[in-house]
């Protein structure tokens, strides 16, 4: 059912794309918070080893689902691909609870992460396609992108009152998931026709539209900033509790700061949002990756003064999360409508391939006793290369061909 004027008048897309985005919050931080607890209490067989092999074959479920199942929304329908996998996230989530060993549990980590990697990208093409006012681009998205981190907020807040009760963590995010999915079905109206290239097989987006002229050199640039981005967001929201936990501080403390890092995203995402549609996406995350590099770096410094830590840790989720949020937003209107869930895809799956390095990477230091404070050093370094990545997209891009809404209004290619 394509959206109508009264559907672009409702809240209800607003509101669901956020939640679904929730969902992905969720599994964002519920390793992190349940990891401590498994290796102290060697719970189907964890060890620091174990904790990585989980993390990091959940990821690749992330970047399976998110480089091959989302862009399938730009044949489909943006609809039917997020009910789907909701759907599917949940189901496997709520299987987690039930596996008996660490092998069985990474493998039901894997199939909820094909479902829940698609969501990302769909819900962004979604509030891209839904928004009509000019300019809002970022706005759409770091909005959009709040719920991602309130989910990790509210599941680190969850976390504080249930661990040890690991089990609980992964029941109630499942429980969640279904109970979203009447809600999706009668409530989301689909933003673009569901096989609005059918009739032109050829004019199907696909992957290697991204390696035809103007888009190679976008392409490159967004896939290492992605890379990037996603391996600071993955590590450090997998890893911090048991980081702080290294440097002496308790697995409470280690969560609450997990808690206040995310708030600081919360935050990050509104401000960013405005000024990038203000002065212009490349110009703030820019700024925003080379800020996060300073303040990982500065994290390497143990405090010992509680009220200063959890400052310097909520100023540096500000900009750290953010800023791949803001590469997310440049993605959208860098790209015409008819590629924008492709190049999404292509952003966020390459994106989890530094989402499955970080927290191997992280956990091998964790592993080998130097994870503090090494493991931030590793994330400065990897913001700056990300600046560097971003420096080479150009300015602004001629589309080949004029997206839906350029066509409409009769503006010029988009301008950053």
């Amino acid at each position: 059912m394509p959206m109508t004027s009264a559907d672009r008048s409702s809240r209800w897309p607003v509101w669901l794309c956020w939640l679904a985005m929730v969902l992905d919050g969720f599994d964002l931080v519920v390793l992190g918070t349940v990891i401590p607890t498994l290796i102290k209490t060697q719970e189907l067989g964890f060890d620091a080893v174990g904790a990585t092999l989980a993390a990091t074959i959940s990821l690749v479920g992330v970047g399976l689902g998110a480089l091959f199942i989302a862009p399938l929304s730009d044949r489909l329908g943006r609809r039917r691909l997020l009910i789907a996998c909701v759907a599917w996230f949940s189901l496997f989530t709520l299987a987690v609870v039930i596996a008996p060993n660490v092998l069985v549990f990474s493998i039901f980590r894997l199939l909820a992460g094909v479902g829940l990697g698609a969501c990302l990208p769909a819900a962004l093409a979604y509030m891209n396609d839904y928004a009509t006012k000019e300019g809002s681009a970022g706005r759409s998205t770091t909005r959009t992108m709040t719920g991602y981190h309130v989910g990790a907020v509210l599941t680190a807040l969850l976390a504080l009152a249930l661990i040890p009760n690991w089990r609980m963590m992964f029941i109630i995010g499942g429980a969640a998931g279904l109970a979203l999915l009447p809600f999706l079905w009668f409530k989301l109206p689909e933003s673009l026709p569901p096989v609005r290239h059918a009739a032109e097989p050829e004019q199907a987006a696909s992957f290697r539209d991204l390696a035809k002229k103007p888009y190679p050199v976008v392409a490159i640039g967004i896939g290492i900033a992605s890379f990037m981005g996603l391996l600071l967001v993955y590590g450090l929201n997998t890893w911090l509790p048991q980081l702080m936990a290294s440097a002496g501080y308790s697995i409470a403390a280690g969560i609450g700061q997990l808690l206040v890092l995310n708030v600081g995203a919360v935050v990050g995402l509104v401000v960013a949002g405005v000024l990038a549609d203000k002065h212009g996406a490349k110009k703030v995350v820019l700024l925003w990756f080379g800020l996060s590099a300073v303040l990982l770096a500065v994290l390497s410094i143990k405090l010992q003064n509680e009220l200063l830590l959890n400052a310097a840790v909520f100023i540096t989720g500000v900009f750290v999360f953010s800023s791949q949020v803001l590469v997310y937003a440049w993605v959208s209107q860098l790209f015409p409508s008819r590629l924008r869930a492709t190049a999404l895809g292509y952003s966020a799956g390459v994106g989890r391939l530094g989402a499955i390095l970080g927290p191997a990477v992280t956990g091998t230091l964790v592993a080998a006793g130097i994870a503090y404070p090494w493991g931030f050093y590793v994330f400065a370094a990897a913001a700056v290369i990300a600046v560097a990545a971003l420096a080479i997209v150009p300015q602004r891009v001629t589309h080949s061909e004029p997206s839906a809404a350029e066509a409409t209004r009769g503006s010029a290619p988009a301008k950053l």
